[in-house]
């Protein structure tokens, strides 16, 4: 039996792998809003402050000009500041997209393994252990998910052996009539005894205290 529920959850593993693709890309939003705000914040300083650092170095030189047909001597961070501000303006928003589109496949890859956790997790809380874990090849926390999914395998492995178990004393105790229980007493509390060590013994594996 326990063989067969391995080979079932192997298929059941195979099978989640070749058909779990995630399609939408805002799993979480909140978190992921907050992921892309934060470095297309960190992308607006960045051009602020190279605005400011170069029209501060700049102060200190002069620049001569033609203005409309006239030479006019100005200082270069005056000269610079239109031009420089107009630069940084269009790098930060060819910057920016391509900030938004990076950072929002990088949250989704961090915020979809998260939201399969939550959900098995539930699953788990319920005492539902018949679902493996998986989550895209791509994406991120993939040795924790390995190892939560080899988790959940071990787990259902013993909660099986402990069904079985349960399964062969209850059918012990139907088969068993108050004739036999009188004439082979040892016999039967053996076979009892037998299987209660078997139970004792997975029990033990799980941990309550």
């Amino acid at each position: 039996m326990m063989n067969n529920t391995f080979r079932e959850a192997k298929n059941m593993d195979n099978s989640i792998s070749r058909t779990y693709k995630r399609r939408n890309y805002f799993i979480d939003k909140s978190f992921q809003s907050r992921f892309i705000l934060k470095f297309c914040v960190l992308v607006g300083l960045g051009g602020l402050l190279t605005i400011a650092l170069l029209y501060i170095l700049a102060l200190k030189s002069t620049t001569v000009s033609f203005v409309n047909s006239r030479v006019v001597v100005m200082s270069t961070a005056d000269f610079i500041l239109p031009i420089l501000i107009q630069t940084v303006a269009v790098v930060l928003v060819i910057v920016g997209l391509a900030t938004v589109f990076i950072t929002l496949l990088v949250s989704h890859k961090i915020a979809g393994p998260l939201f399969r956790f939550k959900k098995v997790l539930e699953q788990l809380g319920e005492g539902d252990f018949s679902q493996n874990f998986h989550i895209r090849n791509l994406d991120q926390m993939q040795e924790l998910a390995d190892t939560f999914d080899g988790t959940i395998k071990q787990t259902r492995l013993k909660l099986s052996a402990v069904q079985d178990a349960v399964n062969s004393l209850k059918v012990s105790l139907n088969n068993i009539s108050e004739s036999e229980v009188a004439e082979n007493k040892r016999a039967v509390l053996g076979e009892l005894k037998k299987i209660s060590e078997e139970l004792d013994k997975h029990s033990r594996y799980f941990k309550t205290g």
